[in-house]
């Protein structure tokens, strides 16, 4: 049993700590924003989510809780699946900024627009300061997004997260190095302190549960022809055009220019804007139409890997999601009085890739028309959209509440309500949402689905798989 023991003026630190937090974000303005902020798919900050943290990183809307109006209502749980705060590049990533940046400094000349003082920036005073070693590791702006996470589910929830029960939280981390640091990072935030003896479990078999399913590393991530939408989009008309446009304002042969390299730099203007909170020069190149399309295509990929786009993909989620609903019956089920309390909370930290599989499995985000590499211009009001899913630091909460009429469950995304599909109420009785996914709760095996098929990795139109009713 882990055990941490608290200073004995931790009840100053934490006033301190709130105080300080608030000050600090409330009393610097807002610094120049991107035009393009808001499209930068899975690397978008997630204050472009949430705009308000911008000037209070810590204030909460407790009006997002919706138990029923007409009961008396208490949350008694809380389960937080968690994506890793800000992060640096990866080695790909970072490869491909190098031969951007070299390409731009010794080739790059006025554009044909003539708006070249973002150049003159990029060529003369821009310095390619990402190096292999950072390869993905979490940055500082990553640890304040999990400890600002903390302190405000610590506001919403004070019954559930109140310091006598921190103790009795379950913490569960990806092994990947910026996921650990991030469920580092949300104990000091519980903790309002840095120097916390942390109690956290790393679980990879839970948080990554996608190495282990054979069915979708064979039959997606390894499957050339999964992809096939993206790879079209990739070479279509509209990625064709953000590429051309982009090499007229440099001033390069287009045939230079790849669009790896424009993805480059698109992501550029994010890491700067995610890691330094910097307007890049960088961001210059795009406008608001070549933002869509890129973000698109980024779309594109986390549909057809991660999400709607391949059944098993969900599918692979099997282990989290009963695990989900497992700690939720423990903790609504009925006890004497001699019983030990349940856990107040569990907080799993991991990916995107934890989140958008689990997030489909839930069956929400799904468009009736799936996106595809000829049907861009009618995805414009898509649900789809992993800048507002999956930024980072994105959450998913289950929020479980005692009732007069029984337990009842709320779903929130990035602190925002979402109902259940086919559930009219914010926070149902929580028998209703188990029946809802009665077909996932009593088949989804793992084994069964991820071992027991060498093939038929087609296209996600229905849960079927677990037997449940198609949508």
């Amino acid at each position: 049993m882990f055990s941490v023991v608290p200073p004995r003026n931790s009840l100053l630190v934490a006033a301190l700590s709130l105080l300080l937090s608030r000050w600090s974000c409330s009393c610097l303005s807002v610094p120049d924003i991107p035009h393009i902020a808001t499209y930068f798919g899975t690397k978008t900050r997630y204050e472009e989510v949430n705009p308000h943290l911008l000037r209070d990183a810590v204030s909460v809307n407790k009006s997002v809780l919706k138990p029923p109006p007409t009961e008396r209502c208490s949350p008694v749980h809380l389960t937080a699946v968690i994506r890793h705060g800000s992060r640096y590049p990866t080695i790909k990533n970072i490869h491909r900024i190098q031969k951007l940046s070299e390409l731009v400094r010794t080739g790059a000349s006025r554009g044909s627009d003539g708006s070249d003082g973002w150049l003159q920036d990029i060529q003369n005073r821009w310095e390619n300061w990402f190096t292999e070693d950072m390869d993905g590791q979490l940055v500082m702006k990553g640890r304040e997004d999990l400890r600002q996470l903390a302190l405000r589910l610590s506001s919403l929830f004070p019954s559930l997260l109140a310091e006598e029960n921190l103790r009795r939280i379950s913490l569960r981390s990806s092994s990947k190095h910026r996921c650990v640091s991030s469920v580092e990072a949300f104990q000091e935030g519980l903790w309002r302190r840095s120097d916390v003896e942390y109690l956290h479990q790393v679980d990879d078999e839970l948080m990554r549960f996608f190495e282990r399913c054979r069915g979708y590393v064979e039959g997606v991530e390894k499957n050339r022809t999964a992809l096939q939408e993206v790879e079209k989009f990739k070479h279509g008309d509209e990625m064709e055009a953000v590429r051309r446009r982009m090499a007229d304002r440099l001033g390069l042969p287009h045939h230079l220019l790849t669009v790896d390299l424009v993805e480059a730099a698109f992501f550029l203007c994010s890491y700067e804007l995610s890691i330094k909170s910097v307007h890049s020069p960088w961001c210059f190149l795009f406008d608001q139409h070549d933002a869509k399309v890129l973000e698109y295509k980024a779309d594109l990929k986390q549909y057809w890997m991660r999400s709607h786009g391949h059944v098993i993909s969900g599918l692979s989620s099997c282990p989290l999601f009963h695990h989900v609903f497992r700690t939720l019956d423990k903790a609504g089920r009925p006890r004497r009085s001699t019983d030990a309390a349940p856990e107040p909370a569990s907080i799993l930290v991991g990916h995107a890739e934890t989140l958008l599989p689990l997030l489909s499995l839930l069956g929400l985000y799904k468009d009736k028309t799936p996106p595809t590499a000829n049907n861009y211009h009618a995805q414009h009001g898509r649900s789809f959209r992993t800048s507002l899913i999956v930024p980072y630091a994105a959450n998913l909460l289950f929020v479980l509440y005692d009732c007069q009429r029984g337990p009842r469950l709320q779903l929130l995304i990035n602190e925002s309500p979402v109902r259940f599909p086919g559930l009219e109420e914010d926070a149902p009785l929580y028998r209703d949402v188990r029946a809802t996914y009665r077909h996932l709760l009593d088949g989804c095996d793992f084994h069964r689905e991820c071992e027991g098929r060498a093939t038929g990795r087609g296209p996600n139109t229905e849960l079927s798989l677990c037997g449940g009713p198609s949508d």
